[in-house]
Order: structure tokens, then C-alpha cells, then sequence
């Protein structure tokens, strides 16, 4: 029989089955090698990457949400100096982050410093109501300027109050307690984030991870929050899956807003031994000194893991895990974050006055919640890392089985077959 048979023929075919099945065998590690050779390449921090793309590209847009605490007995208060009865009233839905980072330079030394560009544009089909809707809330001049003067300038204060027909409550429209309105006490425009529009955040120092990939954007479990002027640190919770992604979910330590009794770091964020309890007080950081002055408090949402005190003074909270907690879920092969929910409260403190008008009636010191916001991103980033990256990940692994399984498959096939014809052969010739 010739080379050509039907025997060197299956023979032949075994033969190229089992160079296809080795050839898929191999193509695992060399994938391997291959996946993280491309993973560390996209994930640099510079033009041409999939890490830059997502960095610096403005089609990503980051939202925030803002729930406020409309006071229902704000005559109570003033009048009989009742504790605050608050509703919670949202979400009012901002796109932010929409502009791309600007004044970015490449450093010699493998960082990227930048500006952050801030805009805010209104999202009614994301909200309960539009931007004209009425808040009673605690008014900002009189709580500023009652923790600012001594108490020897109360008198005068009580006269600019009565005479602009002010009090400890005001009625604001969401647009303006966010952006500015003109107070007629200051004779300025104040406003929880104003000025924000046409103003920039940073400027920031990051890691490209040129020459280290570990160091991309600094460390994915530390991130700065210029809202609290801090870094802070998140801890591993749980793996989970995010449109068929799978990420780690890290989440804020509860050391973040311990009191600086459990936790020294927080220090500089206790500036009033009596209106904090000795400093004893958990979950709220004074953030006055890097406010320019404003006595603002930032916490978690409705005093979540703050002291009960918080909450014995304000009826109305009710704090949830789940739903006020600040997250970050992070896609563990190349660190990139697909989803966050950086949630944080505003809040003022008033107190007693015996000769402010509106405050003689106060008998504590109470922290008094003006808003909650969440920031997130939106859906588009973990489209962008499946398309962008992901996907070139499964083609190689599906290209990897595809090999395998046919290798194999056909060196049994013609194997099996070569045996059959040759014992066919041997019977044949018997």
C-alpha cells in the first residue's frame, strides 16, 4: 500500500490532532503570558492605552445625586426649642466629571499631574422633581456666622438677623442651596458647592505605572477625596460579578470616621471640645480648615457608624448599610475601577445663644444634615473595559479550548479509525 492510503491518511490526520491539541496546550501559558503582557501594556497611563482612554477621555461621565433634609418643625425649633424633624427629599441628579482632564503633563519621573475641569448639568429623567423645587433647611449665614463670631458679638448679629427678616430655617430651592443664591446677611452668594461651574479640582500628582504597574493611579485601595480633604483607605469586602465582570468591592473603613479617641489620625478633624463631646463624638469630621473657614461637617449618610448622639438629636435618620456606605468595585487583573459610590452627608452645627433671638431657645449643640449626595459612574466604563480589553482576553482563551477540544477530537477520531481499517486489513488478508 502506497503513503497515500487510507492508513497514512488517518494516520497522518492522528497526527495533526495531536499537533493541534499541543498547540492549544501550549497556547495556555503562552496566553497566559500574553493576557499579562497586554494587561500591563493597557493599563499604563499613557496615549494609545486602554488606561488612558479611561482616564483621561470626558464620554465617562461620573453623576451625583443629592438628597436634602427638608425640616418639617422648623417653628418648633426656633420657638420651643424642639429637636429637628427632618425628611429626606431626592435624588436631584447632576452629571458631573463630563468635561476631559485638562493642563495634563507627563513627568519625567512616570507621573501625570492634572486639573480636574468641574460642570454640573442638571438630569431631570434621573430626578424626583426639577431644580425649582423648595427645601426648608438650616440657613447657612445664620449657622456659619453663629459658629464664627465670639459670643460677645451675638447682639450684633441678632440685629443684622431681624432686620433682613432672617431666621434659623430658610426656604431655598434646590439650584440655589447647591449653587448660590445671594443672602441677604452676607450680601454675597453662598451656596453648599459654590461657586462650582467654570472651576477646577487639583491639581493632581498620579503614577502612569510605566515602570511599575502596581502603581497605576497610586494604589486602587487608597483614593483622595478632596470633598473630606483627605486620603482615605478602603478594606476588601466581597467578590462579585458586575455585568459579567468579575471585581473585588472594597469599602470604606469605619476607622475613617471614628472618634480621635479610636482613631488619633482623625485629630486635626476635632477643633471644639464642647460641641464634639471631647472629641468623643464618631462619624462627623470638621473640614472647617480646609473650607475656607465654613464650619462645615461631613459624614456618612443619615450619621451611618456615627454615635447614636447624632441621631438622638435629628428625628428622622435612618441610616443603612447597603444604601449609604461609600464602595469601590475594582477589576482585580488590572486594577482599573468599574464602579464606585462615594457617598457623603453636609452638615451644620448650631447651639445656644442667649442672645441670638432664633437660638435662645436651643439647649444642645446639634449637628443639623443639610444634604447627601452619591457620586457614581455611569454603565459606559465597564462596556468600555469589556470591548476595550476584556474581550481580546476571552477571544484568546476561546481560541485556546477551540484548539484543544478540535486537536483532540480529531486525533481520537482518526486514531480510532486507523485501528479499525487495520484490523479490517488483517482480516481481510486471513
Amino acid at each position: 500500500m502506497g503513503c497515500f492510503s487510507i492508513k497514512c491518511g488517518l494516520l497522518a490526520g492522528s497526527v495533526f490532532g495531536a499537533v493541534i491539541a499541543i498547540l492549544g496546550g501550549i497556547l495556555i501559558p503562552v496566553g497566559d503570558m500574553i493576557i499579562e503582557r497586554t494587561v500591563k501594556k493597557e493599563a499604563v497611563i499613557e496615549p494609545g492605552t486602554t488606561a488612558y482612554d479611561n482616564w483621561a477621555a470626558s464620554e465617562i461621565a461620573i453623576y451625583r445625586q443629592f438628597w436634602f433634609f427638608d425640616v418639617k418643625n422648623p417653628q418648633q425649633v426656633v420657638q420651643e426649642g424642639a429637636f429637628p424633624e427632618v425628611q429626606e427629599k431626592g435624588p436631584y441628579t447632576y452629571k458631573t466629571r463630563y468635561l476631559p482632564k485638562a493642563n495634563v503633563t507627563f513627568n519625567p519621573n512616570n507621573t501625570a499631574s492634572f486639573v480636574l475641569p468641574l460642570g454640573a448639568i442638571f438630569e431631570p429623567s434621573m430626578s424626583v422633581g426639577p431644580e425649582e423645587d423648595t427645601v426648608t433647611s438650616l440657613n447657612l449665614a445664620v449657622a456659619g456666622a453663629y459658629s464664627l463670631l465670639p459670643p460677645a458679638s451675638h447682639i450684633l448679629l441678632d440685629m443684622v438677623i431681624n432686620s433682613t427678616n432672617s431666621s434659623l430655617f430658610q426656604h431655598r430651592t434646590v439650584k440655589e442651596l447647591l449653587w448660590g443664591y445671594h443672602d441677604p446677611i452676607l450680601k454675597d452668594t453662598i451656596g453648599l458647592f459654590s461657586p462650582y461651574n467654570g472651576t477646577t479640582d487639583g491639581p493632581y500628582n498620579v503614577f502612569t505605572g510605566k515602570d511599575d504597574i502596581s502603581k497605576v493611579s497610586d494604589v486602587p485601595l487608597y483614593f483622595f477625596s478632596s470633598d473630606i480633604c483627605r486620603s482615605v483607605s478602603a478594606s476588601y469586602e466581597k467578590t462579585m460579578n458586575l455585568k459579567g465582570i468579575e471585581v473585588y468591592r472594597y469599602s470604606l473603613l469605619p476607622s475613617t470616621l471614628a472618634s480621635p479617641v479610636d482613631n488619633p489620625d482623625n485629630k486635626c478633624f476635632c477643633r471644639n471640645y464642647e460641641t464634639t463631646k471631647n472629641c468623643t463624638l464618631a462619624g462627623a469630621l470638621d473640614i472647617s480648615s480646609c473650607s475656607d473657614g465654613r464650619p462645615i461637617f461631613i459624614s456618612l449618610p443619615h450619621f451611618l457608624q456615627g454615635s447614636e448622639y447624632l441621631r438622638e438629636v435629628v428625628l428622622g435618620l435612618h441610616p443603612d448599610e447597603e444604601h449609604h456606605k461609600t464602595f469601590l468595585d475594582v477589576e482585580p487583573i488590572t486594577g482599573f475601577t468599574l464602579n464606585f459610590a462615594k457617598r457623603i452627608q453636609v452638615n451644620m452645627m448650631y447651639g445656644p445663644a442667649k442672645d441670638i433671638t432664633v437660638l435662645n431657645k436651643s439647649f444642645f449643640h446639634i449637628l443639623c444634615p443639610l444634604c447627601n449626595q452619591t457620586a457614581t459612574l455611569d454603565d459606559k466604563t465597564a462596556d468600555m473595559f469589556k470591548r476595550e480589553l476584556l474581550s481580546r482576553i476571552d477571544m484568546l482563551e476561546i481560541v485556546q479550548q477551540v484548539l484543544l477540544i478540535a486537536g483532540v477530537i480529531i486525533f481520537c477520531v482518526c486514531l480510532i479509525a486507523f485501528f479499525c481499517v487495520r484490523r479490517k486489513s488483517k482480516a481481510n488478508l486471513g
